[in-house]
């Protein structure tokens, strides 16, 4: 899973890059899923460890940190959604990026509450 929240990181650095060109580099907040994608990232690589509650901690921060990626993308598209009223939107390449950055974030979540139900699974099976 260490190498996979490095990777799903890389994917939001890149997704937070091309929102800040599609924007025309005037928008800083369009890098947001950067921000989000290195502590992913930091955070995989401090879980590649052979350090079990170590690897257990930082996987757990990163699970969290997708979590709170999806909560904070998911809210803010629809506030955006809600506040257009049908219209066309303002800054459609913002809510893109929004709703990529959260369906990036729920499906790494999934995967790291997958990956630990079945680490505790193995563990029950073990002992």
């Amino acid at each position: 899973m260490a190498k996979l929240s490095i990777g799903f990181g890389v994917v939001l650095i890149l997704l937070g890059i091309w929102g800040f060109v599609a924007t025309g580099n005037m928008y800083p907040t369009a890098l947001i899923p950067t921000w989000f994608g290195f502590t992913l990232a930091v955070s995989g690589a401090l879980a590649h460890t052979a350090d079990e509650k170590r690897r257990m901690l930082w996987m757990h921060t990163a699970a969290g940190l997708g979590l709170l990626g999806f909560l904070s993308a998911t809210v803010r598209a629809i506030i955006v959604l809600v506040k257009a009223h049908g219209a066309p939107l303002a800054y459609p390449i913002a809510v893109e990026d929004q709703v990529a950055m959260a369906v990036i974030c729920l499906v790494f979540v999934l995967l790291c509450v997958r990956s630990f139900i079945a680490v505790r699974r193995s563990r029950k099976i073990a002992a």
